[in-house]
């Protein structure tokens, strides 16, 4: 374990320029009108009282303001899902096939480009940028918003008019079509701001932006944790680490997933800025990736790291994740969701489910999980799924299609390819949800991707490695402790005595970081220094080149790179 020290909200400092506070500064640095400014952004915001708080401090100053709220513009709501939908999965209740295409698909902006003739064109809405416009501003608001909109009925999905949203449309249409108009957007945005406070926006200029996301590329720096909760969660991270002591649990503690995770840049709370950790990558995929990997990636992060807390909670369910041929064809991802569990701690006697047991009953297994889903009969999974003990310390190794799943009573580091929703239950215990609905299975889907020579002793041979060592010196020693011919990333660990320091280097790939054991170690990157906390995870982009970590105790280090 550790002393005190995680930090729930690392913040960065923004280059060249400032957090900014509300809308009145913004609109003074606007040019003289007649314009068009476009305000562009996520669908699951308040577009109505954005535009209606702007467009007042827009005609105090320039008199007659021209609105167009670009969901005008989107093809009708029908045509809208003809065109999202992929003839692979059009009835999948739970998933989607990755959307295609782009938002420009959807939306009609040819007859409404062109400035007025006096005053201003104030355009607002997921597309904006799509018009002719003078000026470009992006209004941001973190995923999780999104998500917890959605789920509680309050939110709709892109190009929705009326209704409720679903997060099936959210995950697997809005965000991919989303995120790459905003990626596509950067280079050219004059000001992003962050409406997560309507009362009180915050904002940096374009210049900014691309200056503080150009210096986070060349240093290590931390992306901001996010904790949500589960009908299975825990509550080890509340006990343990103060976070969201009210929250049911802390079952998923979101460490670095690239699609969600944002870098915090301010002083302080009272002025800070949440940026997608996403469209650092995007503006400088080289430096952050490495060349290697993002020639093979693209601007997709191909790593996370998150927690699965089940300490006083439940146990997950036992599911596998797609094979790499089903995951790219059926889904719509170009790589796959390999796994690994660190169990950083548990309260012993606890277990970890993983691979089949030899000669397993495929058929058999296969009734049972249907009885299960369909007739809520239960079952004892270990009649199929092996049992381990969950030790501390120890990685367990998931490639895709292996059933696995972590027991109550332990806190689980997964150091994961980045897709992440993509679990395909074989059984959850006939666990139900608020509303007293059994919890989704996807029973067919999960025998399709069925890995069955991942059985008998192979399980314990290939999937519990030992420790291999790699590197020493004086206090330090590298140990490689998971690897796999099908899996494209490695995890290493680094102990460090008391006073140790252990010199790295990136090479052409990234580094991710998290203290497994121990209070902090400090990593220092030419002029930089930064601390990492117990249970905090950090990225190394790959072009820091030499760094080191030391400590002043000992501690225990995990890392993933692509080698």
């Amino acid at each position: 374990m550790s002393g005190p020290g995680y930090d729930p909200n690392p913040r960065y400092q923004p280059v060249g320029g400032s957090v900014g506070t509300g809308w009145d500064d913004p609109v003074a640095e606007l040019p003289p009108a007649p314009f068009v400014l476009a305000v562009d952004g996520p669908a699951t915001q308040d577009w109505g009282r954005l535009t209606a708080d702007l467009a007042e401090r827009l005609r105090s100053r320039y008199g007659p303001v021209h609105v167009l709220d670009t969901s005008a513009l989107f093809a009708p709501w029908e045509v809208v899902v003809e065109r999202t939908t992929s003839a692979e999965l059009p009835d999948d209740p739970d998933f989607a096939r990755l959307a295609d295409g782009s938002l420009a698909d959807l939306l009609d902006v040819h007859e409404h480009a062109g400035a007025p003739e006096s005053g201003v064109l104030l355009v607002t809405g997921p597309g904006a940028a799509l018009l002719t416009h003078d000026v470009l501003w992006y209004a941001d608001r973190p995923k999780r918003w999104a998500e917890a909109e959605i789920t509680a009925g309050t939110g709709r999905n892109l190009g929705q008019r009326t209704g409720r949203g679903t997060t099936r449309r959210l995950f697997y249409v809005d965000w991919p079509l989303l995120d790459r108009h905003r990626d596509a957007l950067l280079p050219g945005v004059d000001r992003w701001f962050d409406v997560q406070d309507p009362d009180r926006p915050t904002s940096v200029d374009g210049g900014t932006l691309r200056r503080t996301a150009a210096a986070l590329s060349d240093r290590p720096f931390r992306t901001r944790p996010f904790f949500n909760s589960t009908s299975w969660g825990g509550h080890w991270a509340q006990t343990e680490l103060g976070v969201n002591p009210d929250a049911p649990s802390t079952a998923l503690g979101y460490e670095l997933i690239a699609p969600e995770s944002g870098v915090l840049l301010g002083d302080s709370a009272e002025a800070e800025l949440e940026l997608p950790f996403a469209a650092v990558v995007a503006l400088h995929p080289a430096e952050v990736l490495g060349a290697d990997v993002h020639a093979r990636f693209g601007t997709s992060f191909p790593v996370r790291f998150d927690y699965l807390d089940t300490v006083g909670g439940g146990s997950l369910s036992v599911h596998c994740h797609p094979q790499p041929e089903y995951m790219s064809r059926v889904f719509g991802w170009p790589y796959t969701q390999h796994e690994t569990y660190y169990v950083l701690a548990t309260a012993g006697g606890r277990s970890i489910y993983l691979g089949l047991h030899e000669d397993v009953d495929v058929a058999a297994f296969d009734a049972e999980a249907h009885a299960a889903a369909h007739d809520g009969v239960p079952f004892d999974i270990t009649d199929h799924v092996q049992e381990h003990p969950a030790t501390a310390h120890q990685l367990y190794l998931v490639p895709a299609g292996t059933p696995h799943g972590s027991g109550e009573g332990n806190v689980v580091l997964e150091i994961s390819a980045t897709p992440y929703l993509y679990s395909l239950r074989f059984y959850d215990w006939l666990r139900r949800d608020a509303a007293g609905r059994q919890r989704p299975v996807h029973v067919d889907h999960a025998f399709r991707n069925l890995d069955t020579t991942r059985q008998g002793k192979v399980v314990q041979e290939e999937l519990i490695q030992e420790p291999r060592a790699l590197r020493s010196g004086d206090g330090w020693c590298a140990e490689l402790i998971g690897a796999l011919p099908e899996m494209f990333f490695e995890v290493r660990r680094l102990v460090l005595q008391a006073g140790g320091r252990a010199p790295l280097e990136t090479g052409d790939s990234f580094h991710a970081w998290t203290v497994v054991e121990g209070e902090a170690a400090v990593f220092t990157a030419g002029p930089h220094t930064h601390r990492l906390a117990y249970a905090e995870t950090m990225v190394v982009p790959a072009a820091v080149g030499a760094y080191a970590v030391e400590a002043a105790g000992d501690v225990r280090l995990v890392q993933a790179l692509v080698p």
